[in-house]
């Protein structure tokens, strides 16, 4: 057992009905469930779900008290199962972490040894936390988009790019040869994006005020990688090149799409929904050995900014609120 009597987390706690707020509260070791391995957190990272989990969204998290936190990366503390033991550098993302179970939030989880992943070699914990669930749908984004477009084939947009996933995607697509067009309302931030790679800065608005009685647009983008949904996808995806693709993640502009027939039978397009919680172990340990080899990203500093858990509450209102740039990680070790 760790040497520690308890350890510290930030709980999402129902004050009265609908009314939550966070805090940070000690929690005794049997607080955890009672799964395989347990580690010594020492990296999370802040994405839009946690946000929704600690303001009480249901459909996030049925039962409250909770820990936040759908990522973590740490070391091994105990385990009772025989493929790892302890002092292993290990990541836990998707799954049930931070959802119902017991998130990176807190300086200690349990969870089932099918969740734990090894952490590659060249990177330390920290790299995969700047990266994280963000960096884990973006890269299944962009590996799919390439299945379809080549770099040659034209640019692709990006949008909600200044967030978690369209920043890493944007860098990503640089990596890879792509010529990747940044959408975003955030354009006094276009800084952070041109030092990633983008190709170009564009406004939401581009896309946004296209007329909505049109079923096809201009041929503009040989793909798109589109994290937000909504009316900026379902416009986005009626201007993509014949036989091009786009691939959808995300629902923060909305969950419904409004399209015709003909981007698919006119231009022959390709779209592919993106789900990094429930795909396989040996799919995520897929993508982590990419970005830890031939898909390396060495300018994530502009991108991310380190936290400690009582800053954490005001990076929580800052992502509801639309606001955040690029990610945060919160450190527990100091």
């Amino acid at each position: 057992m760790a040497a520690e009597s308890g350890f510290r987390a930030l709980r999402a706690v129902e004050k009265s009905e609908g009314f939550f707020v966070t805090e940070i509260q000690e929690m005794p070791f049997d607080s955890l469930p009672d799964h395989d391995v347990l580690i010594k957190v020492h990296y999370s990272s802040l994405n839009f779900k946690d946000a929704l989990s600690a303001h009480g969204h249901r459909g996030v998290t049925r039962k409250f008290p909770h820990t936040p936190g759908i990522d973590a990366a740490g070391i091994v503390v105990e385990s009772r199962s025989g493929a790892f033991t302890a002092g292993d550098e290990v990541l836990v993302t998707g799954y049930d972490l931070g959802m119902n179970t017991p998130g990176g939030f807190g300086e200690y989880i349990r969870v089932p040894s099918e969740w734990v992943i090894r952490k590659p070699a060249r990177h330390d914990l920290r790299y995969y936390m700047v990266l994280g669930t963000a960096g884990l749908t973006a890269g299944l984004s962009v590996e799919r988009l390439a299945t379809t477009v080549r770099p040659e084939d034209g640019q692709i947009l990006v949008t909600g790019a200044t967030g978690g996933v369209g920043s890493i995607a944007v860098a990503l697509l640089a990596k890879l040869g792509y010529e990747a067009v940044a959408l975003t309302s955030k354009v006094d931030h276009s800084d952070m994006l041109v030092r990633l790679g983008a190709h170009r800065i564009v406004d939401r608005s581009y896309v946004e005020d296209l007329p909505d009685n049109k079923a096809l647009y201009k041929e503009t983008w040989a793909g798109v990688v589109d994290t937000v949904g909504g009316t900026l996808f379902s416009k986005a995806m009626k201007a993509i090149h014949h036989s091009g693709a786009a691939t959808t993640c995300g629902m923060v502009a909305g969950t419904e799409v409004s399209t015709t027939i003909f981007p698919f039978i006119l231009r022959g397009i390709s779209v592919f929904g993106i789900d990094s919680v429930e795909i396989s172990r040996s799919r995520k340990e897929h993508i982590w050995h990419l970005f830890d080899n031939e898909w390396a990203l060495t300018n994530l500093d502009s991108l991310s900014h380190d936290i400690s858990l009582e800053e954490l509450p005001a990076a929580i209102e800052k992502i509801h609120m639309g606001k955040m740039l690029g990610r945060m990680v919160l450190k527990h070790i100091l």
